[in-house]
């Protein structure tokens, strides 16, 4: 390390800690580091990004996807406030990110030099570590930390560096913390496991809500559900923890929810939270018994009033209840549930292999099952277009990335990017509506650029579909979600990928199956109608109010705007 350009140091340290690429964009202030990863991008390449909102949301990505640190960085001033929307997503999610961000020189630093913002003060909220280096000597120990702190806290380090530093030659090779990361297994208390135990083995109508905790433990999540006999219910960011079709499955809650997991949460005695933050409180049972397994004992009952909580890592925990608890051999409640999510299922497939025209979004999902790859990756975008991946497209053992607390329109490129740098050899699909992806969609040239093969499918309704419902539902009438007419395949063409416009249910087989066919960075612009999405279950008051909604709607425009009845009033 001695004599050596800090930059130079600062590289070397991201390759041992087992960093692979950046996104971001280069420009005056991080130009010296720019260099230092050029000399050494056969082991650290450089993913150059049209915008560094798209570095942050990839970066958010790949650490959600992977559970490796995510790297994005950029200039000072407008570029580090670009990163924000990125960094917050991952702050959100819980995703190890590192920003790297440059700055004026030193001696320009509290200046009001051109470009120069207070950046400390800017990052302070998003992240958890959080420094500006003021001399070349505190960098690499800095860097080590910055990574370390991201690690053990799943959140977003920003390093602040002054571009003059990274030029600037190590003259000391002493370094004052370690390189090393070192974590640990949680257990809950004996006792607390014991009462557990006991709870469980009491309740008649026991469900389990798994979330994103739960992740890594599929097979013992579904050991822990046969041996108690509990249906499973996922949240959204679970989405592929468990199949969709496996037998205890009764899929998500909440507004993209279906109806039987509506009512077996109203209708349990004992709620069992694995690895989840879920936050509506409208659909989760009233004050009932509820055991939370949680790695963070700070996240236990902070959502809903626990009667007991395990301060573990969900895998050996739900392990050691398995093993601990007499196998139920039979529960007539989850009986009841299976033959529920039987007859959802059927009318959902009635829904789908609907072969009439306008397409509406379900066909579409449906024809895409023919072309999904086993452990296929799916980034889904922010929207509409959440309920119809939900619901609508089934997962045997693909993986889905989505922004789920932040909830940011514009991911669903970022998270596909991301995936394909990934997993080069996998499949990956990102599912977006026409509004999340306008967002964002000068960077699908950067997937042309690198010759990454993703496959965009672009649910063109050219509305900002959920926000219209939304406002529907309140009983407002609509006010500025029309987006206007936009032909996104021949954007693709013009950005040098393939592009393929379909605007019929006779032109779906052939030209998705044209499309999933291409090793090219693809746009498959579907133009569909207009659809409600209806939740599964509908509560009367949003019955009421979107009635309210098809009044005011008839008599100030003329329309009249009846959403499909007969779901409808099944779903009431």
């Amino acid at each position: 390390m001695f004599d050596q350009r800090t930059g130079e140091v600062l590289t070397q340290q991201l390759i041992d800690w087992g960093v692979n690429h950046i996104y971001g964009m280069p420009g005056d202030s991080i130009n010296e580091f720019i260099d230092d990863i050029r000399k050494r991008e056969e082991e650290l390449s450089f993913i150059q990004v049209r915008h560094e909102e798209t570095g942050a949301l990839a970066a958010a990505a790949y650490a959600k996807l992977t559970g490796k640190l995510g790297v994005t960085l950029s200039i000072t001033g407008p570029g580090a406030i670009h990163l924000l929307n990125g960094l917050y997503d991952a702050k959100a999610d819980q995703a190890p990110v590192l920003a790297i961000v440059g700055h004026v020189q030193s001696d320009q630093v509290g200046t009001g030099a051109f470009q120069e913002q207070n950046l400390e003060r800017m990052f302070d909220d998003v992240a958890v570590f959080n420094k500006r280096a003021a001399s070349q000597e505190q960098l690499p120990d800095l860097l080590d930390q910055a990574v370390r702190e991201a690690y053990a806290k799943k959140g977003v380090s920003v390093l602040i560096v002054p571009d003059d530093l990274f030029a600037a030659k190590q003259t000391n090779d002493v370094r004052l913390r370690a390189s090393n990361l070192f974590q640990s297994e949680m257990m809950p208390k004996q006792n607390h496991m014991i009462e557990a135990k006991k709870r469980i083995e009491q309740a008649e109508r026991p469900v389990i809500l798994a979330g994103k905790g739960a992740a890594g433990a599929r097979d013992e999540l579904m050991a822990f559900a046969e041996t108690i006999k509990a249906p499973v219910i996922l949240s959204l960011l679970a989405k592929g923890v468990l199949p969709d079709h496996h037998p205890y499955c009764l899929g998500h809650t909440g507004q993209i929810g279906t109806k039987p997991a509506y009512h077996a949460m109203k209708e349990t005695d004992l709620l069992i939270l694995i690895g989840t933050q879920f936050p509506y409180r409208d659909f989760l049972p009233d004050q009932v018994e509820a055991i939370q397994i949680d790695n963070k004992p700070e996240h236990l009952g902070k959502y809903y009033p626990i009667t007991l909580g395990l301060a573990g890592d969900a895998k050996e925990t739900m392990d050691a209840l398995s093993q601990g608890i007499t196998t139920i051999e039979e529960r007539p409640f989850l009986e009841k549930y299976q033959e529920k999510m039987k007859n959802w299922h059927i009318a959902l497939q009635e829904e789908k292999r609907s072969e009439e025209n306008p397409l509406h979004a379900p066909q579409v999902m449906y024809e895409l099952e023919n072309h999904m790859k086993s452990g296929a990756v799916i980034s889904g975008d922010v929207g509409n277009v959440t309920v119809w991946i939900s619901r609508f497209l089934p997962f045997v053992d693909q993986k889905f990335v989505i922004s789920g607390w932040l909830a940011t329109m514009g991911s669903g490129l970022p998270g596909a990017i991301a995936a394909q740098v990934a997993y080069p050899e996998k499949q990956v699909i990102g599912i977006v509506g026409d509004g999340g992806f306008s967002m964002v969609m000068h960077d699908f040239v950067t997937a042309v650029k690198y010759n990454l093969p993703i496959k965009i499918i672009v649910l063109n309704n050219s509305k900002i579909g959920l926000i219209k419902y939304e406002q529907a539902q309140m009983g407002h009438a609509n006010h500025a979600t029309n987006l206007g007419e936009m032909n996104f395949a021949k954007f693709a063409e013009s950005c040098g990928g393939q592009g393929y416009r379909i605007e019929s249910y006779e032109e779906l087989a052939p030209k998705m199956k044209q499309a999933f066919v291409s090793d090219q960075p693809v746009i498959i612009d579907v133009a569909i109608e207009d659809m409600a999405p209806l939740p599964g279950h509908i509560d009367y008051q949003s019955a009421v109010n979107y009635s309210q909604y098809i009044v005011k709607n008839f008599f100030e425009n003329g329309t009249l705007e009846l959403p499909d009845l007969k779901k409808a009033l099944k779903r009431l």
